[in-house]
């Protein structure tokens, strides 16, 4: 068996999406949309994949992020939740994702912001 990664170099890619209210189903729905978009922007797969750290800003409590990762199966993948810096006039209710994994030299990682976290990252017009 040949190793997933050989000729691929480390990347890492950002994403984020709100929630519209602190509700464990709507958390897990934004959660695997926003993975699911990721995935099929960035052509991933989860045996590339190294690790995925998500954020959630503190009114965001009802479930972990990781768990959709896991109901996607994401089950061999290192996963961390923690809480958003809690920075006065940030945008609340928003989950970040930090996902780091293996692709081509030549791979352009493809960030990811919906369901209104655009404008967290309106500088990056490839995120939208």
């Amino acid at each position: 068996m040949s190793d997933p990664v050989e000729g691929m170099r480390l990347w890492a890619v950002r994403g984020a999406t709100k929630v519209g209210r602190n509700d464990a189903n709507l958390v897990l729905e934004a959660t695997s949309t926003l993975l699911e978009e990721l995935v099929k922007r960035n052509e991933l797969e989860a045996e590339r994949m190294v690790s995925c750290i998500f954020t959630s800003t503190h009114d965001l409590n009802a479930e972990f992020p990781a768990v959709a990762a896991r109901n996607m199966g994401m089950a061999s993948v290192p996963l961390l939740c923690a809480r958003e810096i809690d920075v006065p006039g940030a945008m609340p209710s928003v989950i970040r994702v930090l996902l780091h994994y293996y692709a081509p030299h030549d791979h352009q990682p493809a960030h990811t912001y919906l369901g209104g976290a655009e404008a967290l990252r309106s500088d990056l017009q490839a995120a939208q």
